[in-house]
Order: structure tokens, then sequence, then C-alpha cells
């Protein structure tokens, strides 16, 4: 019989709240952390609003060496995996190291670092450029800082699969405890506002150009024009359900399915939307494998936590899937990262801590700001939450290049 996997802790650093208390209360009553770029000047950018995280100082929770070896994503990925270790009640020390693993995703890695070690190679020569910057950039860099600070040396890695990333990480992470790892650390955090960062967000031609706050980012929404970034996410700690059991510790819930598509152009590369008719979509398939891997039918989900792309073609795709799926307006659908933009590999990570917390409280987060277009015919939770039995939930992420993935989580003794 194939184990069961459950997860134990959460830590989690969001635009609208730092840790889960904080980030479920603000989540809970609407509140959005997107506003005007305060880390740099974005007037000359077409593109001026992100989801910053206010307030987090990273030398109130890490030592001090710390700082220059790193960065910003990475300290945010640090004292969040230090969150969820607490949250978990697990001390690391006090476990077999080869017995732990850390498994991260990276949509970019430490873009804020790299550019100002690049401003230094131009101005002053390499002779100031750090010696950090050889692993800070790093896509790895927060499953190696996580692994090192924790002493934990058992399986490892990082997922790049952009938004989908999240998610990919979890069942990766998932599949190591299967193979007989007790704990690992999971999830993902990004933080790339930066002037060289945002140039390369720019690029993909999907930023909100909007500056009004409550209607650059609308998923689903008669005027979707594009989304926000953001940074930050959630880390997760991943147990074998005996090994959670015999610690006698508090479960969240179980990662009970898992699925993962992709469908690029086949002569270009480029995301679904760009795909001719007659082809099976990525996204629902995904769907399905999810459901089925979790051995429940679509009548089991009370809840979809959407990718929320905010681009119209994108929407149609997931409100298409769904709806296959689910049905007319058949399953609740919501998409809290409309307070928080999308945050990259840390968004998936993000909704699958808000679906544990759901359940636990028995309410779905809203949507904010959407004004919902008829054709998609959704199920949205809109502006409120609403009060519903929890017990099992899909999470959705797609990412840049076609990647699509599901996750089914289930609350603690919940059966097919």
């Amino acid at each position: 019989m194939t184990s069961s996997v459950v997860v134990t802790g959460l830590g989690i650093a969001s635009p609208n709240g730092l840790g889960a208390q904080d980030y479920w209360a603000a989540t809970l009553s609407g509140k959005s952390g997107i506003g005007r770029i305060t880390r740099f000047d974005p007037s000359g950018y077409p593109s001026r609003l992100a989801g910053e995280i206010p307030g987090f100082e990273a030398e109130q929770y890490l030592p001090s060496r710390l700082i220059p070896q790193t960065d910003r994503m990475t300290r945010i990925a640090l004292v969040a995996a230090d969150w969820a270790l607490a949250d978990a009640g697990v001390r690391p020390e006090d476990l077999p190291e080869f017995d732990m693993g850390v498994i991260t995703a990276s949509a970019s890695g430490g873009f804020a670092f790299g550019q100002g070690e690049l401003q230094k190679l131009w101005s002053q020569g390499s002779q100031f450029v750090s010696a950090y910057q050889s692993f800070a950039w790093f896509y790895a860099v927060n499953s190696g800082q996580i692994s090192i600070r924790n002493g934990i040396k058992g399986p490892s890695g990082v997922v790049v699969s952009d938004q989908a990333g999240g998610l990919d990480a979890v069942a990766h992470a998932r599949r190591q405890i299967r193979k007989g790892t007790s704990l690992v650390v999971s999830g993902a955090v990004d933080a790339s506002l930066c002037p060289w960062g945002w140039v390369a967000q720019l690029a993909g031609g999907k930023l909100s150009t909007s500056d009004e706050p409550t209607r650059a980012y609308l998923p689903f929404d008669r005027d979707a024009r594009g989304y926000v970034p953001g940074e930050g996410g959630a880390i997760l700690i991943l147990e074998d359900a005996e090994s959670a059991g015999a610690r006698g510790t508090r479960v969240y819930g179980e990662i009970s399915g898992y699925g993962a598509t992709i469908d690029p152009r086949p002569s270009m590369g480029r995301p679904s939307e760009q795909d001719g008719p007659g082809r099976e979509p990525g996204l629902r398939k995904a769907i399905d494998i999810a459901l089925a891997d979790a051995s429940i039918a679509p009548g089991d989900v009370d809840v979809v936590f959407a990718d929320g792309a905010g681009v119209p073609a994108l929407d149609r795709i997931e409100a298409e899937a769904i709806t296959a799926v689910f049905g007319v307006r058949g399953v609740p659908v919501t998409a809290p990262k409309t307070m928080t933009g999308r945050l990259y590999s840390g968004a998936a990570p993000l909704d699958l801590a808000t679906a544990f917390l759901a359940m636990e409280e028995g309410v779905i987060p809203p949507t904010v700001h959407v004004d919902p277009c008829p054709e998609y015919v959704l199920d949205l939770v809109l502006n409120q939450p609403r009060t519903a039995d929890v017990r099992t939930a899909l999470v959705l992420a797609r990412g840049h290049g076609g990647f699509n993935s599901a996750m089914v989580v289930r609350a603690p003794g919940s059966t097919a």
C-alpha cells in the first residue's frame, strides 16, 4: 500500500501577511498587498504595480553572516522554512540528517543579488564582485541554504517550471517520502522585484499596465488586462503519515493527488493559448490525472483554487477546463492571489497552504475586485468568504512554456 504523505507545518510570507496567522486574517478580510512598487522607482516602466512584502527585515530573523551571502528571496525562504519547521514541532537537530530532504521550486533565482553584483562589475571592476555571486543567484540556492541552515542531508533538489513549479516541487517531495525519506521541506519563494528582474518580466508581454491597484489584476474579469507580479510564497513540511502520527503532531491534511502535463505548440514552443483547435487541453488532462491519482470523482472536490492568469485567452482555457470537469458552476472557484499578485513559483504553495487553512476553518477565501465575465460560467467566490465544509481542494497552476499542474489535497481523516 502506498504511504500517505501529510503536511504538518506551514511557513507563509506574502504581500498581505507575514506568517500564517497574519496572512489568513488578511485574506479573509480581503486585504490586498498590491500597490505601486517602492523597491525602486518604477515611473519609467509601463507596469508599475507589484505585490511587495512590507516590513520584512531579514536581520530580525537571521544571523548577520547570512545577509551578505543571500538574495532577498533566499532570506524570505529561510525565515519561512524556520516558521514551517517550528509550526510542525520539528527540531532538525533531533532527527537523522539523512532522513530529511529539501525540495523547492524557483522561477528566476536571485535576481536582485545578481543585479547588484553586475553593477559592481561594470562600475568598479571584477575585483569588487562578491564571491557569493557564484551561488546567490542560482535557482537551487533556496534548497541549498535551507539544507545548510538545518543540517539536512537527505534527497534534495529544485524544480524550475515557472508558476507550476511550486506544485511540481511538492509532488517531487511526496515521491521522495514514498521512497522512504521521513520528512521533506518543500514549497517555494520567489522575489524578483528589482529593475533587472522587472525588465525580464516585462519581456513576457503579460504584465498589467494599469496603475489602479484594485483593477490591475483581474482573472476571469470582463476587463482582464494581464497580471501583477508579487514576491513571497510558502514553505511546507511534508511527512510520512506514520512518522507524523508517531510524533503526535498536528496534521493540516494530505497530499492526495497530482497531475502534470505540458502543451506547447510543437513548432514554436509557446503556451497552449496559441494552439489550434482539436487538441486536448493540457490543463484539463492534468486535472483528470490528479483526480484519478487521488481516487476521487469531480463531485468530491469542495473548492478549486484557480491559477488565475488574468490574461483573457488563458482565463478562457482555465474556465473551460474547470467547466468540462465539474460542470457549469459545478464547484466553488477562488483566486486569493488577487490580493497578492502572482508570486511565480511561490504562488501554488501559498494556495496549498491557503487550502489547508480553509479546511481547518470551514471557509473559502474570496476572489477580490473581480466582475466576472459571464461566458466563463464559473461559481466564483467573490469579495466575501463563503462558509463551507471544505474537505477536499484542487489547486491549479500553470507556467510559461505550457506547464500545467494540478494537486488534490484533503483534510485529515477524509476518505474518497
